[in-house]
């Protein structure tokens, strides 16, 4: 059974290749409607529990991540289960972090690099990646053949 986004939902984010991905901000109250079956948290401390199955990855604010090989297996995890389940990216504000694994996200899905935060900010958030070094990072995120 498919137990996807509704994509007119807040914060869903249509990937090229039609699998829809939920960006958030953990500050802002938990969207009405339907939860996450997979969340994939970024932040500098773990989060508070949920309900749902999830990922932390240590991840200050307006950084990088801490453990880049973890973010790509993290976020090929996510992006194998967004085909077929409701899977959700955040951070604290949604933006930086998270407009940053979108971004590196929609190169797994073949965005190339150099589209990426572009793509993201038409698709998700207009001021999605805050940083220079978030921007850099995601327009040069190569992800390793499996």
């Amino acid at each position: 059974m498919i137990t996807t986004w509704d994509p007119a939902a807040t914060g869903v984010l249509r990937l090229p290749s039609g699998r829809l991905v939920r960006g958030r901000g953990l500050r802002r109250p938990l969207p009405a409607g339907d939860v996450p079956a997979f969340g994939l948290y970024l932040l500098g401390h773990e989060p508070p529990p949920v309900t749902w199955e999830s990922r932390w990855l240590r991840w200050p604010d307006f950084w990088l991540p801490s453990d880049r090989t973890a973010l790509e297996h993290a976020l090929r995890e996510a992006w194998t289960r967004a085909e077929h389940e409701r899977v959700e990216i955040a951070c604290a504000g949604g933006r930086g972090r998270t407009g940053t694994a979108l971004a590196c996200l929609a190169v797994l899905d073949g965005v190339p690099g150099h589209q990426a935060v572009p793509w993201v900010r038409e698709h998700y958030a207009p001021r999605a990646v805050e940083t220079p070094w978030q921007r850099r990072f995601a327009s040069r995120f190569r992800p390793r053949p499996r």
